[in-house]
This record gives C-alpha cells, sequence and structure tokens, in this order.
C-alpha cells in the first residue's frame, strides 16, 4: 500500500477489529452524525438546524470561476461563531458558511505559517522542498525556489490573473518573491509578523512592499492599520474589470496573528515600535500583552474585513462564478478558543493544525451543508488546478488529492492516509484514526469519531493498527528530505 496521501489505501488492510470494534466505521458516522452532531462541537442549535450533511448537486458550469482563496494568520478551530466560538462573533464568515460548506475536519499542511504557505503553494508537503523545513522562515537563507511550479504559475499557464495581497512568508527579496513564483501582482509583507501601524518586521525592518521583483524595488508608504491596507488593495483587485479572464487572488491577513493590536490602539503601537528601536528583538511578539478581549476585537475585524471584500465581489457581479475560499495557516495561539481540540500552533495535535474551513461557489455548491471528510491544504491546490484547467508539472508530484470529483459529482474519497511532520513530533491521519507522537516520544493512537480531544490513547487497545500506521507515517518520512542538524528557525512567527 502506497504511504502517500494521494494513493488511495485500502480499508481491508486494517486489523478488523479496528473498525468492527469502533464505535463508528467511516461511512456510518459520516451518515449518522448529519447535521445533529454540529451540536456536539458547540454550535448553537439554530446553526444545528441550518446545515445538512454534504452532498453535491451535479450541474454544468461553462465557465471556470474566478479563484478568491483567503487565509487567516493563527486563528484557531473554534474561534468563528459557525463552528462553537460563545464570545466572538462572526456574522460575515457565518454567512459564507450558510451559502456553501463548512468544512469540520479540514487541517492546514503543518503547523506554523510558512510551512503551511509552501504546501498550499505547491501543493507538496513541505518537507520536500528546502525552504518548506524552515518552521518557520525567519532569515534570507530559505524559500520558495522560483523554478518550482505552483499555484499560481499553473493557472498562470491556463490563463488565469494571478495576484498575492498579504503574508508571503515564503522568502524574502532579492532571491524569493510572489512575482517570481507566478503571481503577476504582489501587494504585502514578506516576514512573518508585523507590527500593524509602523510595517516594522522581525528585524526591524520595514515590510511593506508593492511589486517585488528585485531588491530595489520601492517599499510602499502606509502608516494605517494593516488590516485596513490589505482589505483596500483586495476590494480593489475583485472589483477592477478583469476582461472576463478568470483571477486567482490569494488574501493572506495578518490578523490575529500578534503583536496584539487592534485598530486604533495607537498607544500600544507606539510603545511596541519604541521597543523595537530601541534593539528589543522579543517587542513584536508581544509576550506582556493581549488579552482575550483583544483577540476577540482582532478577530472580529478579520471578520468585518471579509465581509467588506465579499460586499465588492457581489457588487462587481462575479459572485456566482467566484469560487470563495476561506481557512487559517495553522491553529490558534494564546488567546485563540480551541474547544474541545487539544494543543494548539506548532503542535500536531488537532488544535495546532485543525482549522476553519469554508468553501463557496454558487455556480457549482449547494449552500447550507457541512463536510466531515478528513482533508488538509495540498488536496486544495489539487482541487483548484482541476477546477481551473491547469495541469501539473510531472515532475513535481502532487501529495494532496483533487476533491473535485467529491465537491462536484459527488463521488466518494478513497480512503487515504493525511501526513504531517514537524521537528519532534509526527502525525497521521487514516479515517477515524491518528496516528501521533510528540515530543515526549510516546507513540499513541486515537480514535478522532469518538475522542476530537486526543484524551483516550488507543496504542494498547489496538497495537496492530499502530504498527501500521506507524509504519505508513515511516515509509512517507523517508521519502522527504532530512532536517539539518541545526533548527533552520530564528523567533517564531
Amino acid at each position: 500500500m502506497s504511504s502517500s496521501p494521494s494513493s488511495p489505501s485500502s480499508r481491508s488492510s486494517l486489523p478488523s477489529s479496528s473498525y468492527e470494534k469502533s464505535a463508528f466505521s467511516r461511512r456510518a458516522f459520516t451518515g449518522a452524525v448529519g447535521a445533529g452532531a454540529v451540536a456536539a462541537v458547540g454550535l448553537p442549535a439554530s446553526a444545528e438546524a441550518r446545515e445538512r450533511p454534504f452532498r453535491a448537486a451535479p450541474r454544468r458550469s461553462g465557465r471556470r470561476p474566478n479563484i478568491l482563496f483567503i487565509l487567516g494568520d493563527d486563528l484557531g478551530w473554534a474561534d468563528l461563531s459557525s463552528y462553537g466560538s460563545p464570545h466572538i462573533k462572526t456574522p460575515n464568515l457565518d454567512r459564507l458558511a450558510r451559502q456553501g460548506v463548512r468544512f469540520t475536519d479540514a487541517y492546514s499542511g503543518s503547523a506554523t505559517c510558512s510551512p503551511t504557505r509552501f504546501s498550499l503553494y505547491t501543493g507538496r508537503f513541505p518537507g520536500r522542498t528546502k525552504g518548506g523545513l524552515a518552521e518557520p522562515i525567519a532569515d534570507k537563507s530559505a524559500g520558495l525556489e522560483p523554478t518550482h511550479p505552483t499555484l499560481a504559475s499553473l493557472l498562470k499557464e491556463a490563463g488565469y490573473s494571478t495576484a498575492l495581497i498579504g503574508k508571503w512568508h515564503c522568502g524574502y527579496l532579492p532571491d524569493y518573491s510572489p512575482t517570481k513564483s507566478g503571481w503577476d501582482e504582489f501587494f504585502g509583507n514578506f516576514g512573518g509578523a508585523l507590527e500593524y501601524y509602523s510595517k516594522l518586521g522581525l528585524g526591524g525592518e520595514y515590510d511593506l512592499y508593492e511589486g517585488g521583483v528585485g531588491e530595489g524595488d520601492a517599499t510602499y508608504k502606509d502608516l494605517r492599520y494593516y488590516t485596513r491596507i490589505l482589505t483596500e488593495r483586495a476590494s480593489e483587485y475583485v472589483r477592477r474589470d478583469h476582461a472576463d479572464k478568470p483571477w486567482l487572488l490569494n488574501l493572506n491577513f495578518t490578523t490575529p496573528h500578534w503583536p496584539w493590536i487592534a485598530d486604533g490602539d495607537k498607544e500600544e503601537s507606539a510603545e511596541i515600535v519604541r521597543r523595537i528601536k530601541a534593539g528589543d528583538k522579543g517587542a513584536l511578539r508581544h509576550q506582556d500583552g493581549g488579552s482575550v478581549e483583544k483577540y476577540t476585537e482582532m478577530v472580529q475585524d478579520l471578520d468585518r474585513s471579509v465581509g467588506e471584500v465579499l460586499k465588492a465581489l457581489k457588487e462587481s457581479g462575479q459572485e456566482r462564478d467566484t469560487l470563495v475560499f476561506f481557512a487559517s495557516d495553522n491553529g490558534g495561539e494564546r488567546f485563540s478558543y480551541n474547544w474541545p481540540l487539544s494543543g494548539n500552533k506548532s503542535s500536531l495535535q488537532e488544535g495546532g493544525i485543525r482549522v476553519p474551513t469554508i468553501v463557496r461557489w454558487p455556480a457549482r455548491l449547494d449552500g447550507g451543508q457541512v463536510s466531515r471528510e478528513p482533508v488538509f491544504t495540498p488536496d486544495w491546490t489539487a482541487t483548484l488546478l482541476e477546477i481551473g484547467g491547469a495541469r501539473p508539472n510531472p515532475a513535481y508530484k502532487l501529495d494532496g488529492t483533487s476533491l473535485a470529483p467529491y465537491l462536484l459529482k459527488g463521488e466518494e474519497i478513497a480512503e487515504r492516509e493525511l501526513f504531517w511532520r514537524v521537528r519532534g513530533e509526527r502525525a497521521l491521519r487514516r479515517g477515524e484514526w491518528k496516528y501521533y507522537r510528540g515530543k515526549g516520544g510516546k507513540d499513541q493512537l486515537f480514535n478522532l469519531a469518538a475522542d476530537q480531544r486526543e484524551q483516550a490513547d488507543r496504542a494498547a487497545a489496538e497495537p496492530k493498527l499502530l504498527a501500521e500506521l506507524k509504519a505508513a507515517w515511516e515509509r512517507t518520512d523517508a521519502g522527504l528530505l532530512p532536517y539539518p542538524a541545526a533548527p533552520a528557525t530564528g523567533p517564531r512567527a
């Protein structure tokens, strides 16, 4: 059996006890929970009543969609009210979910920012490329090689206009840039974090650019709150006359990533800037600042910003033929609401990699639906390439599985393995089972259908299944680049 997630794995290869004694088989679980299981993840009864299990509604469409791919930054799985947050109100993203498909078991490609972006842009495991080994990129020594095909370059070859607005975090000038990797336009920041008003990055450098072709490119001076600027730019892009040419816009917000500064917090901003200029290398991490209340403000501001861009899209007349995707780049951080998941950003526990994910495409997908299929970032790359009529480069095999047949035709997704690796941790999911080894070195096994909090270790009860999933992880790992002897990271972003 292949260890690649792009290859179907046979259920019959698992010990019979693993499925027969389980509380739910994959098929029975999906059918039994339906909309009723929404309550199990903390959603209000009104949301539960509105959703129904996903079912494709096959219909023809002669137009390839525009693609608006929106990423939040360090947003936790349950930080949206449509995912169960009791205190954060996200009406615009909730509306997007009602108009499309909400995924409950969607994962990021890694547990930190830049590796997940590598997995999205390449459709491959971060460990396939040298730049993807940095967790995350913190200096100019690594990046996404311009020779590597990307989501943008492949769609561009297929006739799409391409743009990236917001956080890049896949390398720095002069060697790396979105415009060197397939995006026609770039407006945003290169690093993993920046102060929202001054635009100072982790090294104290000014980090807001327009263009990004070479080292001599002028930075773009705008000292307003960063989320406002990105929202304006994205709204302008979707309103633009694209002359009937399909487009891809990667809109990468930095919200709600630290520092914990909401729109209007200019005094807090000035204090952080003062510390940065005084040489305090930890100032931007804001370890001594923030609160649940401030984080709530930031997430709700992200929701308003997404709402503004979606309003611009509707007013442009392109809403029906635009596939809108929303997710987070990894799990939540300090102030995030992840219940009932364990762990957070940087960990391969569920809270570090399971992320809110919503897809809307009015021309092809019915709204008010929920999907419990396990999917992860590289799947979306393969999906968008297929939907956009782009051909992957055979020399760079994708690690994701296209979900287009599932979404558009109702075909069942063959059971396969989702694989993750970060320095010191490993994880693999097949069906409802997850193999996990944390930094303590203990191999663990969890049945996520019965225990999504990962508290009931089934390793002793299912030794054959544990051994099989561990072996599957090690087969995939053997095909990846090894980590360098010393960590390829600086300050975590």
